[in-house]
């Protein structure tokens, strides 16, 4: 397991290429409409969906799983992501994110050349 208290997001994406639920708080969505200069009814309804579980909101995805704001360029909400995506690799990861992620595979090589 690797240790945590150096991670330092390199802003790879590759978070951001893991399907599954973006949960956003109101305030969270208000952040966001700032930063995109969106009124709050317009983002939500063309960027959120309701969760299965019927128990809050959702950034949607696109068809390949990625969050609707990755792009070529990276993050395009980065100065106002919600509090999930900012919380990773602490809070939630996936299975074998370390070998994908930018910081995990620099410390993996890191620890391994302390090793030999």
């Amino acid at each position: 397991m690797l240790d945590l208290s150096n991670f330092k997001c390199t802003k790879c994406g590759t978070c951001c290429k893991w399907p599954g639920y973006v949960r956003v708080s109101e305030d969270e969505i208000e952040a966001i409409c700032k930063l995109l200069n969106m009124e709050f009814g317009e983002f939500v309804a063309k960027y959120t969906e309701l969760t299965r579980d019927r128990t809050s909101l959702t950034l949607i995805e696109n068809e390949d799983g990625h969050c609707i704001f990755l792009n070529d360029n990276g993050c395009e909400i980065n100065d106002a992501k919600p509090k999930q995506c900012s919380s990773f690799p602490f809070t939630w990861n996936f299975p074998g994110w370390e070998t994908q992620c930018g910081w995990g595979i620099e410390e993996c090589e890191r620890i391994k050349n302390v090793e030999e």
